[in-house]
């Protein structure tokens, strides 16, 4: 707790009108939003590398931004720090009433899909007026690829999904030919593209894998494989800038079958 409140102090001077910070003192919520996304997947580059001293100062960076917006809050008399720590307890101990109450759950797959129902009936206590809908309560602003998961995962919890991955790799063919036969219409062309992708998301799903998570990794072994078709050229005295088709496409097939 020590440490906690070390950190709200060095926060609250930041902001001090007076003494704090020139750069913080200009923040809002809105402006902190970028640093907040970014010191995320930062967290995210240091597990995928497995670099843990990193993991931990980019663990504390993101701590940081919390700490920002609770101070932004407090100084709107919104709520504080405490406030949010109070918020997540509740939530984790309304959440698993199978560890701080009595209730019984046998399996991992049961207390899955007794957290969706607790996620459902917090949904509808928020929106008590309003006609309740499966996709409510999904933020808008996350990753198209997240968003899209989470759309069909939230879909697919009340029968409208595919029995099987045969159905989705069908769909992939269909979205893919109506993209190529309205090429040539660039509204469409991003009509059917998005389409494509949706689809293709739709197929990570089935496959168990985290389409966010698959796209990273085909960006890393693509980067890999580049760099070191880039260091096959310059050993053979042949520049990237300048290497014809068929001497990148001998290079980058060397590579791969290494």
């Amino acid at each position: 707790m020590q440490a906690i409140q070390r950190l709200l102090s060095i926060m609250a001077q930041l902001r001090d009108p007076t003494t704090g910070c020139p750069w913080d003192k200009e923040q809002s919520f809105k402006t902190i939003v970028p640093h907040t996304l970014e010191e995320a997947y930062e967290v995210a580059d240091a597990i995928e590398r497995e670099d843990h001293v990193a993991l931990r100062d980019e663990l504390g960076d993101l701590l940081f931004q919390v700490v920002f917006y609770a101070q932004l809050a407090k100084e709107k008399n919104l709520f504080d720090f405490n406030d949010v720590v109070t918020s997540i307890s509740d939530k984790l101990e309304r959440r698993h009433p199978h560890v701080f109450a009595d209730v019984v759950i046998t399996d991992a797959q049961a207390q899955t899909v007794h957290w969706e129902q607790l996620k459902v009936q917090e949904r509808k206590a928020m929106t008590p007026s309003a006609t309740p809908s499966v996709l409510d309560g999904m933020a808008q602003t996350l990753p198209a690829l997240n968003l899209a998961q989470k759309i069909q995962k939230r879909a697919a919890q009340v029968g409208f999904d595919w029995p099987g991955h045969d159905g989705v790799v069908d769909k992939v063919r269909e979205e893919l030919a109506e993209l190529v036969a309205d090429w040539d219409d660039k509204d469409k062309r991003q009509e059917e593209l998005g389409d494509l992708l949706f689809t293709c998301v739709n197929l990570a799903r089935h496959a168990q894998t985290d389409a966010e998570t698959a796209l990273r990794c085909a960006n890393r072994k693509f980067t890999q494989r580049f760099r070191a078709m880039e260091q096959r050229l310059s050993a053979a005295g042949v520049a990237i800038e300048t290497a014809s088709a068929a001497q990148k496409e001998a290079a980058w097939q060397e590579i791969k079958k290494q």
